[in-house]
């Protein structure tokens, strides 16, 4: 079974949002993994976790947006994602359900109908 990790700052009013993301996929998908939920508290918390902002979800210690996690650096703060799709690319608060799906499947060895692993 693999280890999903959800960490946030309280602070950070996305974090809600991106949480039920994480539990829809996780049903559509028919996952019953566990999820840690890990609150980053503040400065010491975040360089411990590496946390490159809230609501960051990895999958087996993996980030679900890499390139993003790297650009965002250790930080206690509201993270931002890049969304890419056919119309452009557009920045979000939380990662999209495509993003969240596409982690989970790869994690697990799948690929999600329509959509290339990164």
């Amino acid at each position: 079974m693999l280890k999903i990790e959800f960490l946030y700052w309280e602070d950070c009013p996305s974090h809600p949002e991106a949480w039920q993301l994480l539990q829809e996929v996780l049903a559509e998908e028919g996952l019953d993994w566990p999820v840690e939920r890990i609150q980053v508290a503040g400065d010491l918390d975040a360089q411990r976790w590496d946390f490159p902002g809230s609501p960051t979800i990895r999958v087996d210690g993996k980030d679900l947006d890499p390139p993003g996690a790297d650009q965002m650096g250790v930080a206690l703060a509201c993270r931002v994602y890049r969304l890419d799709s056919e119309e452009g690319s557009r920045f979000s608060p939380v990662p999209s359900r495509e993003m969240i799906r596409r982690g989970l499947l790869a994690a697990r060895g799948d690929a999600a109908p329509g959509l290339t692993s990164t």
